[in-house]
């Protein structure tokens, strides 16, 4: 289903990372419930600075405390949300590289370390699989 041009989307204004191990695997998250593996993050509240619903969450979810200003900004990213039909997220992505441990807490289900080179057969999100993922990718070929 497509939207028509007289329309707008409905919009998700969410924080994510991308997480990235010491291996240069990176974390996804799949929420209980669904199918999806994405990018750990979650809604910006109101009045809440992207870098801080960021930090808010990757403790909830992951039990994962981080310095705000250890996180490098990538940009605004958006695509068709994975698990609410209708909607688009629109994610402020941010990098950081972690060494801490995590586990699944709150509404987590299950935990990914995925090579981006080489995707396991999973499903994963409309904004990992077609924004995230390659940008990283991309990343990686740039010379240091």
């Amino acid at each position: 289903m497509t939207l028509s041009s007289s329309a707008s989307p409905r919009i998700i204004r969410i924080a994510a990372a991308l997480l990235i191990g010491p291996d240069g695997r990176t974390l996804l998250v799949r929420k209980r419930g669904t199918q999806a593996f994405m990018q750990p993050g979650g809604k910006i509240e109101a009045c809440e600075q992207p870098v801080d619903a960021l930090a808010r969450e990757l403790e909830e979810e992951l039990g994962l405390l981080i310095d705000t200003t250890q996180a490098s900004y990538l940009g605004k990213f958006s695509a068709p949300a994975a698990n609410e039909p209708g909607f688009v997220v629109e994610a402020e992505v941010f990098q950081l590289d972690i060494q801490q441990q995590v586990s699944a807490a709150a509404e987590i289900e299950e935990l990914l370390w995925i090579d981006p080179h080489n995707v396991v057969d999973v499903m994963l999100a409309p904004l990992t699989r077609d924004l995230i993922l390659p940008f990283y990718r991309t990343s990686l070929k740039a010379p240091a």
